[in-house]
């Protein structure tokens, strides 16, 4: 059977296909484009003169990995059965992130599959994978892909991608797909031999800009939206560091996804949704486009988790330090940001914008007490579960189902895992390794942390240290916060008070000095909530409605008083009240 390929490669003077052992001529067309017809295949290009046959850069499989030939993949062959599935919106929802590598022992997609229940008991809506697309070596954190449109062949390859995402939908659940488009990874990373795909005018920690002032490559990355959504069935995309997307163009390139996620929606009748990381704590990322913004759906907000982390651990190195009293997280809870126009001492400038919180809702920010960054960009990417206890363990979780945002778990926090999540690698290039690890001692400098702890990123144990062990939400301390995370999921779908979309801007009272704080949400519901932490040495015998009643909390000792007007939380314990 023969197929035609084509192939954008506007740097080449001559093109040849290589293809199930035959060599095939390509005709070169417009705009750099490359095209012949050859027999279906293992296949890869041979660009000008040399013999080295180089993958397509837009493979939809590379069963042998990233320096090997491409193959075919047919992915109008998976019969679909999420007909019925119109998507879901994250506003009151749920979203759980995960990497596919170390969620299970076997590392695939297709196990992933058996846990679904699983999350379905935490009152997650949203599946949120780390990158699956192709990089070199057996195992990473998956921000080191190279060809963007194929699925990582350990994790199951292209047809278990589909079989993961058709049984998400079936079980109710939606699929965010983090993807990366601000920088390619350092191992296998042919497409500057094709052409301009990076800019040589200026680069990040991670490497050469990607060129978004080339047309083709903005098609390249528009056509890889397109793919997960309407391809593959994905429901939302999280866009990895949207902050090192440098374009001075007409018209955003995150600006171009929403139009372009707006018209495939439309096509599709189901919802899509855009995600953006970004550092810039600019309202403009979320503000619709008919308003003047790049209209993404929703972004990560650091400022919540460093807000809270602080305020639990005690911790104020580094980016930590600005975050110290609390106080921030009261105005976190409030406004959103932190740093809204105010100085920002690690960053040694002032930084972000204040959001109109009267015009945007709150679920726009999606928040997190643990991710995959603030846990393994850790020294030896430990978790919070190694200083908190357990009512402190649940504060953070109170904080996340209760409070004004989009909460976001990391696998294994729901039973307090004991297992780290670090930073891991496998590449095959030695000098490569080394500059890794050498790269990530400095980072933890700035942060103050001794390099001598750092686990070595190419040491197998590395990995196999941060795969969950499924064994441990069955016993103690990690089955009762199981148990407390369930809990909390089923009011925060019971309570509407606790889905309320509102900022809580003027809902906020707080005790710096005895570190007491109280969040009321859904004010104007007919069953308004109430959080009360007391985050300080001392019990606090809190003011109480009496017509409310304890809903949630995180400690023994918790308890009404006689007048039944006042209720008495323990130091470093926190109780959800609800009215009615």
């Amino acid at each position: 059977m023969s197929r035609r390929y084509d192939v954008w490669a506007p740097n080449a003077q001559r093109m040849r296909l290589d293809v199930a052992g035959a060599i095939v001529e390509m005709t070169a067309g417009d705009g750099g484009w490359w095209s012949a017809d050859g027999p279906d295949g293992d296949y890869g290009f041979l660009i000008g003169e040399s013999d080295d046959v180089r993958p397509d850069p837009r493979s939809r499989w590379q069963p042998e990995g990233v320096h090997a030939r491409s193959r075919t993949f047919d992915a109008g062959r998976h019969q679909w059965r999420d007909a019925g599935w119109t998507g879901r919106s994250i506003a009151g929802g749920v979203i759980y992130e995960l990497h596919l590598g170390t969620f299970t022992p076997e590392g695939t997609l297709d196990a992933a599959l058996d846990k679904l229940e699983h999350l379905t008991t935490l009152g997650v809506t949203h599946v949120e994978l780390m990158p699956v697309n192709a990089f070199n070596g057996d195992y990473n954190w998956g921000y080191d892909g190279v060809l963007w449109y194929a699925v990582h062949e350990q994790y199951g390859g292209p047809a278990a991608y589909q079989r993961f995402v058709d049984a998400c939908h079936n079980a109710g659940l939606a699929v965010v797909q983090d993807v990366v488009y601000n920088h390619l990874g350092p191992s296998g990373n042919y497409l500057p031999e094709f052409g301009p795909y990076l800019s040589s005018e200026g680069r990040s920690s991670w490497g050469e800009h990607v060129n978004l002032a080339e047309p083709e490559v903005r098609r390249y990355i528009l056509d890889n939206v397109a793919f997960w959504l309407e391809t593959m069935h994905v429901d939302a995309l999280r866009l990895d560091a949207v902050h090192a997307l440098h374009d001075s163009g007409p018209t955003h390139i995150l600006r171009e996804m929403a139009e372009l996620r707006n018209a495939i929606a439309e096509r599709t009748g189901r919802i899509h949704e855009l995600i953006a990381e970004s550092d810039l704590n600019d309202p403009t990322m979320i503000t619709p486009i008919a308003d003047g913004g790049y209209g993404i759906d929703a972004q990560w907000s650091d400022d919540f988790h460093h807000a809270l982390h602080v305020a639990l651990t005690g911790e104020v190195e580094g980016y930590y330090a600005d975050f110290a009293p609390l106080t921030a997280l009261a105005k976190v809870l409030e406004e959103g940001f932190f740093h809204a126009g105010t100085y920002s001492s690690f960053r040694g400038a002032d930084h972000g914008r204040p959001i109109d919180t009267a015009r945007t809702k709150a679920w726009r920010l999606v928040v997190s007490a643990q991710n995959h960054d603030q846990i393994g960009n850790r020294a030896r990417g430990d978790r919070i579960t190694e200083k908190l206890d357990e009512s402190e363990l649940l504060i953070a979780a109170l904080m996340l189902y209760a409070g004004p945002f989009t909460p976001m778990l990391f696998m294994g926090e729901e039973w307090a895992a004991s297992t780290p999540f670090q930073f891991f690698t496998a590449h095959p290039e030695p000098e490569l390794a080394a500059a890794v690890a050498q790269g990530r001692i400095g980072e933890f400098a700035r942060m103050g942390w001794d390099p001598a702890v750092v686990p070595d990123p190419q040491d197998p144990q590395t990995f196999a240290d941060s795969r969950l062990s499924w064994a441990e939400p069955a016993d103690g301390r990690h089955a009762r916060v199981l148990a407390a995370y369930r809990a909390l999921a089923r009011l925060r779908e019971d309570l509407p008070a606790l889905r309320d979309p509102s900022f809580a801007r003027g809902h906020v009272w707080i005790d710096p000095e005895r570190r007491w704080l109280r969040v009321t949400r859904g004010a104007s519901l007919d069953r308004p909530a109430e959080i009360l932490l007391n985050l300080g040495t001392e019990p606090w015998r809190a003011p109480v409605d009496g017509a409310s009643s304890v809903a949630f909390g995180t400690r023994e000792g918790i308890s009404r008083e006689d007048d039944d007007a006042t209720l008495l939380l323990p130091a470093r314990s926190a109780a959800l009240l609800v009215r009615g």
